[in-house]
């Protein structure tokens, strides 16, 4: 079993050696010479160290200046500290007290007294601890049962729905998404962190009502009847009946809220909606929320009745109306953010599962104790921290934290020993030595382009030069990420950032490996880069409904030769542009040579990829200045022809030869008849050629 570990602070190497001899063998002994250096292995370690013993009276930093960083940053919640001082008075004892201490211990040391105190301190912290985790681990499982139900009802509900199996996380991630950016715009709905769980986890059985409609026409992939509508819109009844029968013990914000979004999901701003006709601010913003959410995903989604529309198409769909009256404040919400909603809506929904778990148990543990992190996630953070100091030393990138409160500059170890600075460095900002590394006014500039960032645009960059103790000077860029607390109004903490020589930037390495596999007219991915991803993608969902599109512009060399090959490479530029808005994000365009592209589609589920294929035919055709574009098509399907990239694209270029045969703007799907015909054409032209 390992040893507990004690971190002495004492800038007196006596006093340490005399408190290292008294504790020696039974507990692993770290040392600090002074505040400074034991921040900084708190900072590395505090996860690991069982108690300190910390000295009052220190050059560079002292022992409370210790103590208020320690509560700052959350370590004092889980590293006991016992003050070492010959200093009795109140006021100090008081102070100390305040601040976290535990327990005192006065020079001259009485070995009895030390041994005693050390080992009753870590005894109650450690019966303090089990009795923390026990309770964590209780309201973990607790809180993952009622998530593994959650999502195993509003899975059946997909199941008979013929969905694509990713709209409950869909719908989740984006009610998250949108409760914080109202939250942004308007304090009048107090949404708290915890509100916001609740409503996100509730989002998942907005449509558990569909349990009790008949699978005919739950399924139906016409048009509904008069009659069949109007039993469709009976499932919000039906599903809030269904949950106010639950019986309700402690869970009853999360069984009411899930009641108002599967009632209330379906009505509409201006009252035309149902079952209530609800209107305005009467309808719980839980459901205006929910009801944004599950529209727009929806609309960009496969259904048994319509193929997936674009974001941008959605985006404009929701806000000219089409879909029905929203809160003005969702819509402002859905305006501003229009740009980075799928961004945020990928990266969400793509967060590997054990970072999922660790964000689950860290709000349990925030819920059992009003104490940080628990051991378990410091852990994990430590791990992560390890890993991102090796891809920091392998980009070669200077990378650093800054604190405001208190103010305290961090880098890594590998930054540290490139700058030649110490780890830790207190109120940089009147600092000597970091005044020389940045230069005159530099760390001034910073400063200000930080406090302008904004939760919303909080990144900043730009070019500095960095004057090293070697006494070179090497141009750098400079990227600082902001970081803002959670609070209804956020306020700037600090900055995480990177400087990245110029002459070894990896955003300037990896900008050439993109460049490598992108065709430099269209801005598409070019053959090669094309292949890569589809082949990637194919081996990672071979269970996916997948689809290859080849096709080629009709009459082409008309256009170049009536207005030129500038007008040509327009025309290009003009398909590659359509083609990027009728797809979504991610589907693979790419123009493979020519007047040839490829779209490489992930049709999910869809039992019918016709309408998908008419509706971005449809969409690539059309009118371009004075010319009219169309093309000829061919699409092949992995279900049909298997996941290897070269026998799709084989397939999608014979079913583009029989559009070609039937004339322009024309398209084909392969199928198993195909073959054989094309076999008996392929006999038939053969003889010739011979």
């Amino acid at each position: 079993m390992p040893k507990e570990k004690i971190l002495i602070t004492d800038d007196s190497e006596m006093n340490r050696a005399i408190l290292a001899d008294i504790l020696e063998g039974k507990y692993e002994i770290l040392e600090a010479e002074d505040g400074i250096q034991a921040v900084s292995i708190l900072q590395k370690q505090s996860s690991t160290i069982s108690l300190m013993l910390l000295d009052i009276v220190m050059p560079r930093m002292n022992g409370f200046e210790v103590l208020d960083v320690m509560n700052k940053n959350g370590w004092i919640d889980d590293v006991p500290v016992i003050m070492v001082s010959a200093e009795t008075g109140s006021d100090q004892v008081q102070s100390a007290y305040s601040l976290g201490v535990t327990d005192f211990i006065s020079r001259p040391f009485d070995v009895n007294i030390v041994r005693r105190r050390v080992n009753n301190t870590l005894l109650l912290y450690a019966k303090q601890k089990r009795l923390t985790a026990m309770v964590e681990q209780q309201i973990y499982e607790k809180e993952m049962r009622s998530s593994l139900m959650i999502d195993i009802l509003s899975h059946i509900v997909e199941f008979r729905n013929g969905e694509s199996g990713l709209h409950i996380v869909h719908v989740r991630k984006l009610t998250e998404i949108f409760c914080r950016k109202i939250r942004l715009l308007t304090d009048k709905y107090d949404l708290t962190d915890e509100k916001i769980e609740i409503i996100a986890t509730a989002s998942a059985l907005h449509d558990i009502g569909k349990i009790a409609i008949d699978d005919k026409i739950l399924n139906k992939p016409g048009r509904l009847t008069d009659e069949e509508f109007r039993i469709m819109k009976t499932h919000s009844e039906k599903g809030a009946q269904m949950l106010s029968q639950i019986p309700v013990k402690d869970d009853s914000h999360l069984v009411d809220t899930a009641y108002e979004i599967a009632r209330w999901h379906h009505e509409r701003w201006d009252g035309r909606g149902y079952p209530d006709g609800k209107k305005g601010d009467d309808i719980p913003i839980s459901a205006q929320i929910v009801a944004l959410s599950d529209v727009y995903d929806a609309l960009t989604s496969v259904r048994v009745y319509k193929g997936p529309y674009t974001h941008d198409e959605a985006v404009d769909m929701i806000l000219d109306g089409q879909c029905g009256a929203f809160n003005p404040l969702l819509m402002q919400c859905l305006r501003e953010n229009r740009n980075t909603l799928q961004a945020e809506l990928n990266y969400e929904t793509d967060v590997r599962p054990e970072l999922r778990e660790m964000r689950s148990y860290e709000a349990a543990v925030k819920k059992a104790s009003a104490g940080g992190m628990s051991e378990r996630t410091l852990r994990l953070l430590d791990y992560e921290r390890m890993k991102y100091d090796f891809y920091e030393a392998m980009s070669e990138e200077v990378h650093f934290e800054y604190k405001c409160t208190p103010s305290m500059l961090t880098f890594s170890q590998y930054g540290a020993k490139k700058l030649g600075l110490d780890e830790i460095i207190m109120n940089p900002e009147k600092n000597p030595t970091i005044q020389a590394l940045l230069g005159e006014n530099t760390w001034a500039t910073l400063a200000e382009h930080l406090k302008q960032t904004t939760p919303e645009q909080p990144e900043y960059s730009g070019e500095y030069p960095l004057y090293l103790k070697n006494g070179t000077m090497r141009q750098h860029k400079l990227i600082l990420r902001a970081v803002w607390s959670d609070d209804l109004v956020p306020k700037l903490e600090g900055a995480l950032g990177k400087a990245v020589d110029d002459h070894v930037a990896w955003e300037e390495r990896e900008e050439l490996a993109q460049k490598a596999h992108q065709d430099p007219l269209t801005g598409l991915l070019n053959r090669a880069g094309a292949q890569e991803k589809i082949e990637q993608r194919l081996q990672n969902n071979p269970e996916h409904h997948l689809a290859l599109a080849y096709f080629d512009l009709d009459d082409f060399k008309d256009a170049n030769n009536t207005y030129g090959h500038l007008f040509g490479d327009k025309v290009l530029q003009e398909l590659a542009r359509r083609m990027e808005h009728s797809i979504r994000g991610s589907d693979i365009a790419a123009r493979i040579g020519g007047d040839e592209f490829i779209l490489f589609l992930d049709c999910m589920n869809a039992p019918n990829i016709q309408p998908i294929v008419e509706r971005i035919h449809r969409s690539l055709c059309g009118e371009y200045e004075d010319f009219n574009i169309t093309v000829s098509m061919g699409v092949a399907e992995s279900r049909i022809v298997g996941t290897d990239y070269e026998t799709l694209l084989d397939a999608a270029d014979q079913a583009l030869y029989v559009s070609k045969q039937a004339g322009k703007a024309k398209y084909t799907i392969y199928d198993a008849e195909m073959k054989s015909v094309l076999q008996g054409v392929h006999n038939a032209i053969t003889p010739l050629d011979s």
